[in-house]
């Protein structure tokens, strides 16, 4: 007999074949379980502590997923799972990782007959396929600017959202900003960049139904001189600085002897002539609103007021160029290369007001905007970073929809007839593929079951019901609504998701579960035990193997 080899070093944890297969598949429909919930018009609610000790109350599934602290690794990589959809298409958080995890737990029966993992994955690569096809021949092509299937869609998109309740208000602002930022790329491209360009500033105090998209943009500022400058101008001439007003300081501690004390007035009459002549370079201009994200000094705010011009100092960067972008101005970096065409003409109106007890400055009316800032009120800081989020949802959904104008049925009709599909096309494959690829399209019935459960009626019944409607894959629009749980037509109900949520759900949730299939083997060096929820724990100390065995005999 040998004796064994000790390949691993003793403090790694090893665990390797199906045992592993069935921890992760475990471990997935966990996280799959927590937020299952949130699915749908009728769903829950979740409250979690995050690390400050703060409260989150939400449903959207990303949300929730990001506060979580998860000790699996499985279970990590599905929460990688809804930030991509987020990132990607912004919706359908929630359904992807109730995808997955069905996805997985119909692929556990298979690897307990001993199918391999490959052919496993083979059969969903091949399902995915044929699933996006059938999306390619159900899906409805709609026209952007007829606003009503618009506010429709977004509504659908945000019906599972806590703001429901404040019907058409969240969709419209949604659909106002987003048809305001997009920029035509040609070629019928259009991009809306939400991150860049719609600003949400949210202002607790005031009603809901206050907020509202401005033609514009305001941000969290004062002008520097308040008792001088105006408050309020129409039809403004903006000019955007990126650089300071100010005397340049030296580089590092400057040390200037003076022998004389008129050299001493020579110099601060330098520096005053230095100052007066940037002002002078931007007041040829005639501006009435100088802007600029670096500082302002004292007398430079003197000249501009002697000339009535209002000044806004230290804005940020981002705020800069989203007004650049509204008002049709020019970002410039020295004053001395100002031409007319970098001044802002296309602002209305410029004023300062006073909310709360924060003073705002807005910029507003513009002509053509790129750029807008939406105003949220509301009760609490809670209800209004809930709102920001399904704001988020709404703005995605709704560039989505001028990206790609295409449309299938919500309430779980697009899986439905994607499982029955792929229930026909199963009998035509051949091999031992055919078992994962039916089994494929039963997991696909795992949205129209959740919603159903979540409305609290028979599940059995409904989805019998709904199974024998979509049997050949046709009646595409029946699914159940969310709100009643009775079957009925999505398109009568206006219940509509976009293509590219749809596409990308699928797409994410298959190929993360053939990912998680795919490992079969899991090494984890054991770090110090800690409390769970903790946070994350100190890096522990690497030991090396000269103090592993020093380790006992230390005395106390």
């Amino acid at each position: 007999m040998h004796a064994p080899v000790l390949v691993l070093k003793d403090s790694l944890k090893r665990e390797s074949g199906s045992k592993v297969q069935h921890t992760n598949i475990q471990a997935s429909k966990a996280v799959a379980d927590i937020i299952r919930t949130t699915l749908g018009p009728r769903s829950m609610l979740k409250m979690l502590l995050d690390a400050a000790g703060g409260i989150v109350v939400t449903n959207d599934g990303n949300a929730i997923l990001r506060e979580l602290d998860l000790a699996h690794p499985a279970a990590k990589s599905m929460i990688e799972l809804s930030r991509t959809q987020d990132e990607e298409v912004g919706d359908g958080t929630t359904s992807v990782i109730v995808l997955a995890g069905e996805m997985l737990h119909v692929a556990e029966a298979f690897l307990d007959k001993n199918y391999h993992s490959t052919v496993i994955c083979r059969a969903y690569n091949k399902a995915l396929e044929d699933a996006i096809a059938v999306l390619d021949r159900i899906a409805m092509s709609i026209d952007v600017n007829d606003r009503a299937t618009m506010l429709s869609l977004v509504k659908s998109c945000i019906g599972t959202k806590f703001t429901s309740q404040f019907g058409d208000l969240i969709a419209d602002l949604a659909i106002d900003a987003t048809t305001t930022v997009g920029v035509d790329l040609g070629q019928g491209m259009r991009e809306v960049d939400i991150k860049k360009y719609i600003k949400v500033e949210k202002v607790p105090g005031g009603q809901l139904e206050d907020s509202r998209v401005l033609k514009g943009v305001m941000f969290n500022k004062d002008v520097v001189a308040p008792g001088k400058m105006r408050r309020k101008i129409v039809n403004p001439r903006i000019i955007l600085l990126d650089c300071p007003l100010e005397y340049k300081k030296g580089e590092n501690q400057t040390n200037a002897e003076l022998v004389k004390e008129e050299d001493w007035g020579v110099l601060l009459k330098m520096e005053e002539e230095y100052i007066e002549n940037l002002c002078m370079q931007i007041l040829k201009f005639k501006p009435d609103l100088v802007i600029t994200e670096k500082g302002l000094s004292d007398l430079a705010c003197h000249y501009l007021s002697k000339a009535g011009v209002s000044a806004i100092r230290r804005l940020r960067k981002t705020d800069n160029n989203r007004i650049a972008k509204a008002c049709g101005a020019v970002i410039v970096n020295r004053p001395e290369e100002l031409q007319e065409s970098d001044v802002g003409t296309g602002a209305g109106l410029f004023e300062v007001k006073k909310i709360g007890d924060e003073f705002f400055a807005f910029i507003v009316d513009c002509k053509d905007p790129k750029a807008c800032t939406i105003l949220l009120r509301g009760a609490s800081k809670d209800l209004l970073n809930e709102v920001e989020r399904n704001l988020q949802d709404a703005m995605s959904v709704a560039r989505n929809i001028l990206k790609n104008p295409k449309l299938l049925p919500g309430g779980g009709g697009t899986e439905l007839t994607v499982s029955a599909t792929l229930k026909q096309k199963s009998s035509s494959i051949e091999g031992i593929e055919k078992w994962p690829y039916e089994a494929a399209a039963i997991a696909f019935e795992a949205i129209p079951r959740t919603l159903a459960q979540n409305c609290g009626v028979n599940v059995i019944r409904t989805m019998t019901a709904l199974q024998g409607q979509h049997a050949n894959g046709e009646n595409a629009w029946i699914g159940i609504d969310g709100n009643t749980g009775l079957i009925a037509d999505m398109q009568e109900r206006k219940i509509w998701d976009s293509y590219n949520v749809k596409a990308q759900t699928f797409k994410t949730a298959i190929e993360a579960a053939c990912m998680i299939l795919r490992i079969d083997d899991i090494v984890s060096g054991i770090k110090k035990k800690q409390a769970p929820g903790a946070g994350q724990a100190p890096k522990p100390k690497v030991e090396t193997e000269a103090d592993a065995d020093g380790e006992q005999i230390l005395p106390d």
